[in-house]
């Protein structure tokens, strides 16, 4: 367990730490010569079980909340230090607000110096800090008067810390490894270490790991867990961790050590903030705050999310845009102070540190941020799912922001699943979860439109994506729109005809004397294989053809596409236009330097230089092909342009 010191500055934190561990927290040459925490302090307890019990001492002095705040990370038990001749000071109040934003419920509070006063005056003291912890989660904390000096009350202090420890709830150990750093430093002959308290899963020796957000990979040469030497730590213990990769002027207080799949920067994130009843006015939108996070102070800009302003007291779902990228996920408390960094404003919990943009429709951010502030991954995600958001839900994000291990996430899955069922859209880093009804009501739209078209025009080869997307009423995200299509594509309800999309069962068809026009024509085109008629050929064979009627014939097919005009006179059905593409790919393929011959084509095929020239012309003016400086090379696979 890691018990952190509160309170106001000189009120004997430092000494009663030392009175039950014989450490001096004071580490600083500072400390010693002006007698007050200015940073940080660490100090160990062995206990009779084996186990050792850590203490975070941290400053009283109001210019120094943004190191206490640094040392709030991961405690797991307050004491709360008030000495009984002062009573409640300023920082005492502060302090005891901030454990409270920070949603600190377990604690003692030590009413230090007590053999300086009578027993009316440690009463009166008393009766005070009760009315203060009264509406805060440490309204049940027991008060224990203690003398650093004369040891009074110093047995039922550890005692009480002794129970508690006993008692305190096992940390989580399911989830990626992550731990606040809070001090670096170089040791002779070891090199760089790190400090802080992991809030979540474990490492060992050899693993590798990353700071965020700064990404430097770093590998874990050896540990100190609790002050002890140690091949393994895990969350809520005070961890010394000596990095490989990387030198102590590339780290700073406030970067995460992590293991590498929640190495996710995030400059904007949505929160459920709580603005403190004490401040004297309301918190307007777009506030320049500055932010605490694990041990991070990043300054950032309040966006509110819900009403015109924040009401003292009152709460309400906010986006934050930081000045730079910092570690968070869902969960992480923060607390916010003004602008000059003098007063605390209030505090809460990170909802979703990877959130949509605020111009986005507001209702449908605030109702998806609503579902994520559920107490399990498997009650958001079914709140989600049930939300039918139109840019589907990000798999990696959602995984990432409840720090879910595989394993977990796909648990999580198909618990959801039996209650909810959805299905994912695309693969790896893009795929998204939608409701299967959802999904069921798009595929719909999208056949029912593609329907619609083929009934108005059945010559038309189908609709371009650009086309589709304008004629799909309530469609969702175009990212996802594409995704979808791909995925009915490879299910087979629809098929690709060169840029088109159809219905899987549609063939384009040809309507009156157009229809008989091309089935007069086509067993010519068919006999001449790679060498078709020319356009004046076709005409010679039957003089009742007409070229303008032959022509309008030939330009409707090529929209169909059956049809593929070479130069000026000679027309390929795509069946030997995919036989000569993939000849040409096969030649190319043979090259030396990939690049396709003219001749080589033309002695392959066997067609003179007036048909092969216009035919990779063709090529490079439909993109299947490209002349760069060493010749002409292939851009795209022929079998996905010309199908087959």
């Amino acid at each position: 367990m890691i018990v952190g010191t509160a309170g106001h500055i000189d009120h004997g934190k430092t000494s009663l730490v030392k009175a039950l561990t014989g450490v001096d927290a004071d580490r600083l040459k500072e400390e010693k010569e002006r007698g007050i925490t200015v940073d940080l302090g660490f100090a160990y307890q062995a206990q009779a079980d084996g186990q050792v019990l850590g203490f975070v001492d941290v400053p009283g002095h109001e210019k120094l909340v943004r190191n206490m705040l640094a040392g709030a990370t991961g405690i797991d038990h307050v004491m709360l230090v008030v000495a009984a001749d002062d009573g409640p000071m300023p920082q005492t109040r502060e302090h005891l607000a901030i454990l409270d934003l920070l949603g600190l419920k377990r604690g003692v509070v030590a009413l230090s110096k007590c053999d300086l006063v009578d027993a009316t005056r440690l009463e009166q003291v008393g009766q005070e800090i009760r009315s203060l912890l009264g509406s805060t989660a440490l309204a049940e904390a027991p008060l224990l008067p203690v003398s650093s000096i004369s040891g009074q009350g110093l047995e039922a202090l550890r005692a009480h810390l002794d129970t508690a420890r006993q008692e305190a709830p096992a940390r989580a150990l399911d989830g990626h490894f992550r731990l606040a750093v809070d001090r670096s430093f170089t040791l002779s002959g070891i090199g760089t270490v790190v400090t802080g308290t992991a809030v979540s899963g474990r490492v060992r020796v050899g693993d590798k790991l990353r700071l965020s957000p700064s990404g430097l990979e770093v590998r874990v040469r050896g540990l100190h867990a609790q002050n002890r030497s140690a091949d393994e730590g895990v969350a809520g213990q005070r961890l010394a961790i000596n990095l490989v990769g990387v030198e102590k002027q590339q780290i700073q207080r406030g970067h995460w050590l992590v293991h590498e799949a929640l190495h996710a920067p995030t400059q904007r994130m949505a929160a459920r903030l709580r603005l403190l009843p004490s401040e004297a006015k309301a918190l307007a939108h777009w506030t320049p705050v500055h932010l605490h996070l694990g041990a991070e102070d990043v300054t950032a800009r309040v966006a509110l999310l819900e009403g015109g302003a924040l009401q003292p007291g009152g709460h309400a779902l906010v986006q934050f845009d930081l000045d730079r990228p910092i570690g968070a996920l869902r969960g992480d408390r923060f607390i916010i102070r003004d602008q000059s960094a003098l007063r605390t404003l209030g505090g809460g919990q990170v909802v979703d540190p990877f959130p949509p943009p605020t111009r986005r429709h507001r209702t449908q951010l605030v109702q998806a941020l609503q579902a994520m502030e559920a107490p399990t991954p498997q009650a958001a995600l079914q709140a989600l799912l049930a939300l039918e958001s139109p840019y589907g839900i990000e798999r990696r994000s959602f995984g990432l922001a409840w720090n879910l291990v595989p394993p977990v996430l796909q648990e999580v899955e198909q618990a959801v699943a039996a209650a909810l069922p959805h299905a994912t859209i695309g693969e790896g880093e893009t795929a998204l979860w939608f409701a299967q009804v959802q999904l069921a009501r798009y595929r719909e739209r999208i056949t029912e439109a593609l329907a619609a078209h083929h009934r108005r025009t059945p010559d038309s080869p189908g609709l371009s994506q650009e086309q589709l997307t304008r004629q799909v009423r309530d469609k969702p995200a175009a990212a996802v729109f594409a995704l979808l299509l791909a995925q009915l594509v490879k299910d087979g309800a629809l098929r690709r005809n060169g840029a088109a999309l159809a219905l899987a069962g549609h063939e384009a068809t040809l309507q009156g004397a157009e229809k008989l026009i091309w089935e007069r024509i086509k067993p010519w085109l068919d006999e001449g294989g790679f060498l078709p008629p020319r356009l004046t050929e076709l005409l010679e064979r039957d003089r009742t053809l007409r070229k303008d009627q032959v022509m309008r014939t030939l330009q409707r097919l090529q929209r169909m596409g059956k049809l593929h005009p070479v130069g000026a006179e000679y027309w390929f059905q795509t069946e030997q236009m995919l036989a000569l593409s993939l000849r040409a790919k096969a030649l190319a393929d043979a090259d030396p330097n990939h690049r396709l011959n003219v001749r080589d084509l033309r002695e392959s095929v066997g067609v003179s230089r007036h048909l092969s020239v216009p035919l990779v012309e063709y090529f490079d003016e439909i993109g299947l092909t490209e002349r760069d400086a060493v010749g002409r090379h292939f851009k795209r696979d022929p079998r996905k342009m010309f199908g087959g």
